[in-house]
Parts: structure tokens; C-alpha cells; sequence
């Protein structure tokens, strides 16, 4: 599955340009995780940029939101192994900018994921959501990065 992250903006903060530089680097290994950076901006703008990055039919669209269904890692894992079984072959997360995400970006969401009941700063969501793409992405492996 060709993995695509859009982002409102571009870290700014250097621990987090670091953890997002590390973690894509590890990435690279595992197959396709694409990383775009949008313009910020206003929630519907916003959101308009992330639809036309994701309007491909058949991709799977993951929208994170505080609101949204708290899961573990072993959780997302079964779905994401449940959508390659059913053929998806495309899955775009979504990281909004500070006003989050429109209404209507939720709606046509396959999956609103919230990474923690807390709202995170957008680029240390980004950063978090790229380490549980490499963690599930070494468990697929085998690999004992996951202990």
C-alpha cells in the first residue's frame, strides 16, 4: 500500500524536523510513504487542499482528529492489513493546521483517527504518526522494533 501524509505546513520546530527527517529516512525500507506539505491557512482552504491531494477512487482517507476513534497500534495494524486484503492499494493521513479540519473532510473520511484525547500541536502529530507507520511497518517485518 503506497502510503501519502499531507500536512498543513512544515515543522518548525527542530525536534520535530528531526523526528520527522529520522522516521522518513527509516521509512524508505518498508515501501511508499509519501510526505506533502499544503499551505496553511484557513480550516476550509485547509481542507479543500487535503480533498484534492486524496480524490483518487479507492484511496483509503485517514483524517486525524482529537475527536476521533482512540486506537492502538496492533488496532490500526489489523486495519490497515484488512484494507490491503480488500485490495486498497492508496492511504492518505491527513494532519490539519491549527483550526483542524472541516466537517465536510471528516465526513468523507474512511477512518477519523485521533492519535490522543489531547490536542497535539500539529507538527508533533505529524511527527508521532510517522513513528507508528515505521512500527507497523518492522511488526509487518517481524522486525523487534516493536518491543
Amino acid at each position: 500500500m503506497k502510503h501519502t501524509i499531507i500536512a498543513a505546513g512544515k515543522p518548525s520546530l527542530k525536534y520535530c524536523k528531526d523526528g520527522v527527517a529520522e522516521y522518513q529516512k527509516r521509512l524508505k525500507r518498508y515501501g511508499t510513504y509519501e510526505l506533502k506539505h499544503i499551505k496553511d491557512g484557513s480550516s476550509e482552504a485547509v481542507s479543500n487542499r487535503h480533498l484534492e491531494h486524496s480524490n483518487a477512487p479507492g484511496t483509503i482517507r485517514i483524517v486525524l482528529d482529537e475527536r476521533g476513534e482512540l486506537l492502538t497500534t496492533d488496532q490500526l495494524l489489523k486495519k490497515i492489513n484488512l484494507w490491503e486484503m480488500n485490495g486498497q492499494k492508496n492511504a492518505t493521513y491527513h494532519i490539519g493546521a491549527s483550526d483542524g479540519h472541516t466537517e465536510e473532510l471528516r465526513k468523507n473520511a474512511t477512518l477519523v483517527w485521533a492519535l490522543s484525547p489531547l490536542t497535539l500541536q500539529h507538527e508533533l502529530a505529524l511527527t508521532v504518526l510517522l513513528e507508528q507507520l515505521y512500527r507497523i511497518a518492522t511488526i509487518k517485518k517481524g522486525e523487534p522494533y516493536h518491543r
